[in-house]
C-alpha cells in the first residue's frame, strides 16, 4: 500500500515538475486577448491546444467572457482592458479596426516595454501609423501588425475553432525599419506557424490595396447580391433552396456582421471604392454585351484565373524571404 502511494506521489511530483517546465519553455507565459469573439476565441483555443501559452486572460463584455471561458478559449476574464493586460507578455487586439486604433493609443504608452502587442485587424495602414505614434522609437520591438486571413460567415466565440488558422495566410505588415522576425515579434510569428498558418510579410499600404480586392470586394458583392434578392423576391422567398450551390456560395458571407465591415470600409475607403468602381465598369460592359461575342471574351478572360494553381506553402515562404531582405 505504501509503495503504491509513493509511486502515486512521485507521478504527481513529476507532472507538477513537467507543468512548471512547460510554463517556462512556452513562448508566452501569460497572454491577454482583447476581443474574445470568433478570431480571439479561436486564437485562445489554438494557443492552448498547441501549448504555446500559459495563462490566457480575456477582455470583452461580461456575457461574452462567460461563453469564452465555458468553451475553454480563456482561463479568466475582465471587462477592463487596463486590468486585463496586467502581467501579460503578449497582448492581442482582436476587436474590429476602430477599437484597435483606440486601444493602441490608450494602452501603448502605459504597457511595460517587455510586453509585445499584436493585432488581427483587417486593414493595416492606419494601425501601423497609430502604433508608431503611440509606442515611439521602440515601436518596432513592442508592436507587431498582423492580419490572419481566416474567419467564418458567423461571428461569436460560439463558432471558435482551435484549427481556424490551419492553412490560412497570416499577413504581417512591418513598421518602418522593423525586423518582424527578431525578438518577441519573431516568437509570435513562430507561434502562428505552429498554429498552421502560412506567413507572409507585406507593406501596409500594399496589404490594404490587395485585401480590398481579394477580401473586402467579395464581401460587398455578396452583401449587394443578397440585398438585391431580398428587394426582388422578399425576405421569405426560397431563393437559396431553388438557386442551388452556386447562389449559396455567393451569398454565404452576406451574413457577416456590419460592425466589423463598417470599420474596414471606413479605414480602407479609397482602395475599396476603386475596386468597386472597376467592378461596376466590368458589369456594365457585360450588361451592354449580353448578345455579342464580347461576352465570350469576358468568360475566356475569367477562366484565366483558375488556370493559375494556388501557391504552395514553400512558394509563400520564398516570397516572404525576398520581401524581408
Amino acid at each position: 500500500m505504501g509503495s503504491r502511494k509513493a509511486i502515486s506521489d512521485q507521478r504527481i511530483a513529476n507532472d507538477q515538475r513537467q507543468a512548471t517546465n512547460d510554463l517556462f519553455t512556452m513562448p508566452f507565459r501569460q497572454v491577454t486577448i482583447i476581443g474574445t469573439g470568433l478570431i480571439g476565441g479561436s486564437l485562445g483555443l489554438a494557443l492552448k491546444k498547441r501549448h504555446l501559452a500559459g495563462r490566457i486572460v480575456g477582455c470583452d463584455r461580461a456575457p461574452v467572457l462567460e461563453r469564452a471561458q465555458d468553451c475553454g478559449a480563456i482561463d479568466t476574464g475582465t471587462t477592463n482592458p487596463a486590468d486585463a493586460v496586467r502581467g501579460s507578455d503578449l497582448v492581442v487586439l482582436a476587436t474590429p479596426v476602430l477599437p484597435i486604433l483606440d486601444l493602441v493609443g490608450r494602452l501603448g504608452p502605459a504597457l511595460p516595454a517587455k510586453t509585445l502587442v499584436t493585432d488581427v485587424g483587417s486593414t493595416k495602414a492606419e494601425i501601423v501609423q497609430r502604433a508608431v505614434k503611440s509606442f515611439g522609437r521602440n515601436a518596432g520591438h513592442r508592436f507587431l501588425a498582423g492580419h490572419p486571413m481566416a474567419g467564418k460567415e458567423h461571428a461569436g466565440v460560439e463558432f471558435a475553432d482551435a484549427d481556424l488558422f490551419e492553412g490560412a495566410a497570416w499577413l504581417f505588415t512591418p513598421l518602418p525599419g522593423q525586423n518582424v522576425h527578431g525578438g518577441q515579434c519573431g516568437e509570435f510569428i513562430h507561434c502562428a506557424e505552429k498554429m498552421g498558418a502560412k506567413i507572409a510579410v507585406v507593406d501596409a499600404s500594399d496589404h490594404d490595396r490587395f485585401c480590398a480586392w481579394i477580401s473586402h470586394l467579395p464581401q460587398m458583392i455578396s452583401t449587394a447580391l443578397a440585398a438585391t434578392l431580398v428587394d426582388e423576391f422578399g425576405p421569405d422567398a426560397p431563393v437559396l433552396d431553388i438557386g442551388g450551390r452556386a447562389l449559396r456560395e455567393m451569398t454565404r458571407i452576406s451574413g457577416s456582421p456590419y460592425s466589423m465591415w463598417r470599420d474596414i470600409a471606413i479605414t480602407n475607403k479609397k482602395n475599396l471604392a476603386d475596386a468597386l468602381q472597376k467592378l461596376e465598369q466590368r458589369l456594365a460592359h457585360i450588361r451592354e454585351n449580353l448578345d455579342s461575342r464580347q461576352l465570350a471574351a469576358e468568360f475566356e478572360r475569367a477562366h484565366q484565373l483558375r488556370k493559375n494553381p494556388p501557391r504552395r506553402h514553400g512558394d509563400t515562404e520564398k516570397g516572404k524571404s525576398k520581401k524581408s531582405n
